[in-house]
């Protein structure tokens, strides 16, 4: 593996980092307190070529690399861990699904759309009765003709009340439960579909979390992506490169942190001193970065071997694992670090304590990717 990053990679990385510094960072709690999308900040990535990163010129993308995707997600999140958290699900879970699995009828359809950012994806995979158990998923779609009608509903997808184009999983043949589930593609406005709850979530409140439903929605048989019975395969092709994205970002997240901590152990005094004369600030600040430089080189070696067509299943679940962890102790720390100044929302590390969470749950939480780790290294 080559660590030196192109001069292509670095123009990537600085163009994110300062769309970040410049474009989010002035209005981050504005959206995380009124809990709104920020959607003109998402057509302005689109315009970047941030919401198609990894797709093909020929369909509307920026053609790059994973490792500019982690790059710009990485990015992103060092300022604002819920936009980076959505550009990641409509990168890496709507977009890619039907970039990886769609014919390309659908694909020509689609994904330009998605690419540009002029419209936002969303993918339903999670129910009320199926979190890491997919199996047990509820929603059904039943052939008449030449339609699929879909009733059931979708829980904690990411987009849900502000996307354009959905990808959706069903069971086409509930006894077979996994090998039965299906996945589907549609555009909002259809007959059927309706927004439920939006949740008020302790963190990531500027990336929408909504229920969906789905009452006698009835989808052409030519939007199905692949064939019947293949959904839950793709799903977890694509939730593999999906916690790359997610390494990413709780890789800025962490690195957030540990900015802001350096730079209040640098000005802060007390007892006649700075906080970073104390050895009790040091070691935490040494261990941060230690574990954050640790948990990048595992994102960064998962997005390597991605772009040369290798197995990521162990790499990715490694990096995502190692790295949410890494960014929930960072987080903690820095919110120990500023003391009482940290757990007021004057100061970012009081939002990237509530944020971090989520990352050690969403898209596999810590104790599947630990199943994932010893499937591979005990070969069962």
């Amino acid at each position: 593996m080559d660590f030196n990053l192109t001069q292509e990679n670095v123009q990537v990385r600085e163009l994110a980092r300062n769309f970040a510094r410049t474009e989010i960072k002035p209005v981050v709690m504005k959206y995380d307190e009124a809990q709104e999308f920020p959607l003109e900040l998402m057509h302005k990535l689109g315009d970047l070529g941030f919401l198609g990163v990894t797709i093909p010129e020929k369909y509307g993308g920026a053609g790059l690399s994973y490792v500019d995707y982690c790059s710009i997600v990485e990015e992103i999140s060092r300022v604002d861990p819920s936009i980076g958290l959505s550009v990641a699900a409509h990168n890496g879970l709507c977009t890619a699904h039907l970039y990886t699995f769609a014919g390309e009828d659908l694909k020509r359809k689609y994904v330009p759309d998605l690419a540009s950012g002029r419209n936002i994806g969303a993918w339903g995979l999670t129910e009320p009765s199926s979190g890491s158990d997919s199996g047990s998923m509820r929603t059904v779609a039943v052939r008449d003709g030449n339609f699929y009608v879909l009733n059931g509903s979708k829980q904690f997808t990411t987009h849900g009340s502000v996307g354009d184009t959905f990808v959706v999983m069903a069971l086409t043949d509930p006894p077979k439960r996994k090998k039965g589930i299906s996945a589907f593609v549609f555009k909002r406005g259809i007959e059927g579909f309706s927004v439920g709850h939006k949740e008020n979530k302790l963190g990531m409140r500027a990336s929408d979390t909504s229920t969906m439903i789905f009452q006698d929605l009835r989808i052409p048989r030519e939007n199905l992506i692949g064939a019947e019975g293949e959904g839950f395969t793709q799903a977890l092709q694509i939730l593999d490169a999906g916690r790359i994205g997610i390494a990413a970002l709780a890789v800025g997240l962490a690195q957030g942190a540990l900015d802001a901590s350096v730079k209040y152990a640098r000005e802060r005094v007390q007892f006649g001193k700075t906080l970073a004369e104390f050895q009790a600030i040091q070691w935490k600040i040494s261990e941060m970065g230690t574990r954050i430089e640790a948990a990048r080189l595992l994102t960064y070696e998962a997005a390597y071997l991605k772009d040369h067509g290798k197995n990521i299943n162990l790499a990715a679940a490694t990096a995502k694992y190692f790295a949410s962890e890494t960014a929930v102790k960072c987080a903690e720390e820095a919110v120990q670090i500023y003391g009482g100044y940290g757990f007021i929302k004057d100061f970012p590390v009081e939002k990237f304590y509530r944020d971090v969470k989520l990352l050690t749950i969403g898209e596999g939480t810590s104790e599947i990717q630990k199943m994932v780790i010893a499937r591979n290294l005990l070969d069962i």
